[in-house]
């Protein structure tokens, strides 16, 4: 209701500060009790990986990435919420500025580059939270971790997240960490996704409890690309995958301010993007795997066509910071 009035000023101040200055907002409004008013509207309770989700919209990776803020999120009506990206040891990411709005596009550039202060942090984190709605967890490598290596690093992550996670994303799509959308290519692929569904098994055994994994991939694939991503997720017999991440094209925002600036593109210029991404994944896979769709969802006729082209799940970011938390609501309505 009053974000309308609020975002002049949010807009006014640099991305990276009115970001960290809303989110001390919602933790403030939430302990307060203000949070959750008007009542939420009735979503549709849906399963999905074996996971019961109260309704099919959830907050994407990326706006909390130390899952510091989990409840607060959670109270503005998502049936779902995933924090991350997280890397084993802490990064400060990539020099700022690297956060960009582009108004008259309803949308964003960043190049954050996992800017996260660990996973032993995000762990706390979530322990302390008290949380117990549905949680993803969104994990990457280092920077500075060889992509011979980064297997490592995601082992490494989700040996310590797995306790507390709902499900976990495997997070190789991201355009701000050098080469690691190389990990998408179907041998670097194969050896990751083997590793993870191995240690996967061995985590069940020792926690008692079976945790789904998720990939998240990029809306730069083609055909090819996805049938040959796809093939793999059903061969390791992923639980899910999400679609998509941001975008390096840039014709929809040529010649805006800041449309030059390295990084991924998300909002609206990257819906049909995903759509089509969500589209050929649900062509390919069948009703073998679920599907997360997320990019570009600035209504809730778009959260709708995410689900049309075969999304099981949507996710919000971009269009949070421009429609606000009614959006969050407007989805939800639309998608039940």
């Amino acid at each position: 209701m009053f974000y309308p009035l609020l975002r002049p000023a949010l807009f006014s101040l640099e991305p990276e500060d009115a970001h960290r200055l809303t989110l001390a907002g919602l933790d403030l409004a939430y302990r307060i009790g203000l949070l959750g008013l008007p009542p939420r509207s009735a979503g549709r309770p849906v399963r999905v990986m074996g996971l019961d989700f109260p309704n099919a919209v959830g907050l994407a990776a990326g706006l909390d990435k130390d899952g510091a803020h989990i409840r607060a999120l959670a109270a503005l009506g998502f049936g779902f919420v995933e924090i991350g990206t997280v890397t084993p040891r802490p990064q400060a990411g990539n020099p700022q500025p690297r956060l960009f709005r582009l108004p008259r596009a309803q949308a964003i550039i960043n190049r954050m580059g996992f800017n996260n202060l660990g996973v032993d942090t995000l762990v706390r984190n979530v322990a302390a939270s008290g949380f117990t709605g549905v949680l993803g967890i969104n994990i990457g490598k280092n920077k500075d971790t060889p992509n011979e290596q980064a297997a490592d690093d995601y082992l490494a992550c989700l040996d310590k997240v797995y306790a507390h996670a709902s499900y976990v994303t495997v997070n190789i799509s991201s355009p701000n960490t050098q080469n690691l959308r190389e990990l998408q290519k179907d041998e670097a692929l194969d050896a990751l996704l083997s590793a993870i569904k191995l240690r996967q098994g061995e985590l069940a055994q020792r926690h008692g409890k079976y945790v789904p994994i998720a990939l998240k991939i990029a809306p730069d694939l083609d055909d090819t690309q996805i049938a040959a991503i796809a093939a793999l997720l059903m061969m390791h017999r992923m639980d899910a995958v999400i679609a998509t991440n941001t975008t390096l094209a840039r014709e929809a925002v040529a010649g805006l301010p800041h449309a030059d600036e390295t990084g991924g593109l998300s909002g609206a210029p990257v819906r049909a993007a995903s759509t089509r991404a969500i589209r050929a994944l649900a062509h390919h896979l069948g009703n073998e795997m679920p599907i997360i769709g997320v990019g570009g969802i600035l209504s809730g006729a778009d959260a709708q066509e995410k689900i049309a082209a075969g999304a099981s799940l949507v996710q919000l970011y971009s269009g949070l910071i421009y429609r606000g938390p009614a959006l969050v609501h407007e989805c939800v309505a639309a998608v039940a």
